[in-house]
């Protein structure tokens, strides 16, 4: 694929980059070009470090030393080597490398920043970036060496390493290249950094924001499918759908709860299944919580996204570096690089999402078991005993809903000093986000194993029909995985059900029947 040659052209300017600008830079390769407006906000600033700069008085960032090193009045002969000194030191990374979509969101939300005119850069150095990114140049970035404060230094100062010719990269082709041998291909100059362009190219929290909205786009759509797998799984077990009514929902008033109720409701409208027990005769008075509370539960996850969302809204709107330009030409040190806003709310979102997968995992487990499955055969085998059908498949999700339990625990809580004290409180953004983004692959790997299970119930369920909701979801996975029969290979129907989770292909079905879902 190609890059920066799609129809979509971002416009980075002062004013925040919204969520959907994000995503298409980090995954759909869209172009980025800086306004006018951004250019002469740079350029504003940078008049007021080029003058700082001359000053006999030392200004923190222009003409000292970094952190702990402050105090050192930095001669102007040696300022140059200073701003490469800090780059080259801090791109002390270890381990895998980082995903290219999280280099790529990183990059461009370090560019917003740039080009709100508060840290001081020179345009060309702005520029520069974007060229970049437009080249689908990718700073290798590795996964260890962010502490979240100030921001995430390790990894972005990777980045800042391309810039100046350094390091490697993988060009657009997604292979490694010395950096100096790849920015030469694409046409493209390393950057000469002047007075404060060092640190102002590396504190940041930009690595754990971009992580907490590509997160946070998944997790909407994810949430949608378990709605689905929920609506599935009552279905195929019998079970009522009376308790997802409208006037019960009323009752208790969280609007998350409201919307996945009605997802519900509008998944198992007009179903044979459900009408088949409507009747006098049906004894059963409610269902277990895993299928009675799913929209409570689903419901609760989406508020703590929703209040995820608030808070990478916030920090899409705000101008991370230290010191700062202000706009009367100030140049003041401060706090804004912490990243407790944005750790506090990726710990947040790992609690919803082993719950939810939690849960789907207990109704997968129902749908297994002879003596909770109304008729269904033990495991959903084809001959029990001589086939073990969806046994082990539950056994995959158990193994997963574990490591997401651990997951939920906090990054956030834990600190570790550095920079001989001076840095003596850290906030681990970076780790919460690492750890987010295993728990979200995971979420969809579990809800993707109860559709599958779901599916193959409600075949067995014969000569009952589904409803046409999620009928059109059984169909649609139908045409990657057979209906049931003897036992086989499994793994590969796993992963191709996780895959039309991921890319929404499932939830697209039933919205063809049913219109968006919430």
């Amino acid at each position: 694929m190609s890059f920066g040659m799609g129809d979509k052209n971002i416009l980075v300017g002062p004013e925040p980059l919204t969520f959907d600008q994000v995503v298409a830079v980090a995954r759909d390769e869209a172009r980025v070009t800086l306004t006018d407006e951004a250019l002469a906000a740079m350029a504003a600033s940078r008049a007021h470090i080029d003058e700082m700069a001359g000053r006999s008085t030392p200004v923190y960032g222009v003409s000292t030393g970094f952190g702990a090193l402050a105090t050192r009045h930095i001669a102007p002969e040696l300022r140059a080597k200073l701003q490469l000194n800090i780059v080259r030191s801090h791109a002390a990374g270890s381990g895998p490398e980082v995903e290219r979509e999280v280099v790529r969101a990183l990059m461009l939300l370090r560019l917003g920043t740039l080009a709100t005119g508060r840290t001081g850069v020179q345009p060309t150095t702005a520029r520069a970036l974007a060229a970049l990114l437009n080249a689908g140049i990718t700073p290798i970035v590795h996964e260890h060496g962010s502490l979240g404060c100030s921001g995430d230094l390790a990894p972005l100062a990777h980045v800042a390493l391309a810039l100046i010719g350094e390091g490697k990269v993988r060009d657009a082709k997604g292979e490694l290249r010395d950096t100096a041998e790849a920015l030469a291909e694409a046409g493209l100059a390393p950057v000469a950094l002047a007075e404060k362009e060092g640190l102002a190219l590396l504190n940041g929290t930009d690595g754990m924001l971009g992580m907490l909205v590509l997160a946070i786009r998944d997790l909407r759509e994810l949430f949608k499918a378990a709605d689905l797998a929920a609506a599935m799984t009552v279905e195929a077990l019998l079970g009522t759908d009376r308790v997802f009514a409208a006037d019960l929902q009323e009752l208790r008033p969280h609007p998350g709860q409201a919307a996945s109720a009605a997802n519900l409701r509008a998944l198992l409208a007009d179903s044979s299944i459900m009408e088949s027990h409507r009747g006098p005769d049906c004894t059963r008075v409610q269902d277990a919580y895993s299928l009675r509370c799913a929209p409570q539960v689903n419901g609760a996850a989406r508020d703590t996204l929703a209040h995820a969302e608030l808070v990478a809204g916030r920090e899409l709107a705000s101008a991370v570096d230290n010191p700062v330009v202000l706009p009367d030409g100030r140049v003041e040190s401060n706090g804004n690089f912490h990243g407790a806003p944005v750790a506090y709310v990726l710990d947040f979102l790992a609690i919803p999402v082993a719950d939810v997968a939690s849960m789907s995992e207990r109704r997968t487990d129902r749908m297994l078991d002879k003596a909770r499955s109304f008729g269904l055969p033990p495991f959903l085998a084809d001959d029990p005993g001589v086939d073990s059908g969806h046994m082990i498949a539950q056994y995959t999700q158990a193994a997963i809903v574990s490591e997401l339990k651990r997951l939920a625990a906090p990054a956030s809580a834990d600190s570790i000093p550095s920079s001989a004290m001076q840095e003596d409180h850290v906030s681990m953004g970076w780790n919460a986000a690492r750890k987010l983004r295993d728990a979200v692959n995971g979420l969809a790997q579990v809800v993707a194993v109860e559709i599958l299970t779901a599916a193959r119930a409600l075949d067995l369920r014969a000569p009952l029909r589904p409803g046409p909701a999620t009928g059109a979801v059984v169909a649609r996975l139908r045409e990657r995985v057979p209906g049931p029969g003897p036992d086989r290979y499994l793994a590969p129907e796993i992963a191709a059900a996780a895959e039309l989770v991921r890319d929404g292909s499932l939830v697209a079905a039933a919205e063809a029947v049913t219109g968006p879902l919430s």
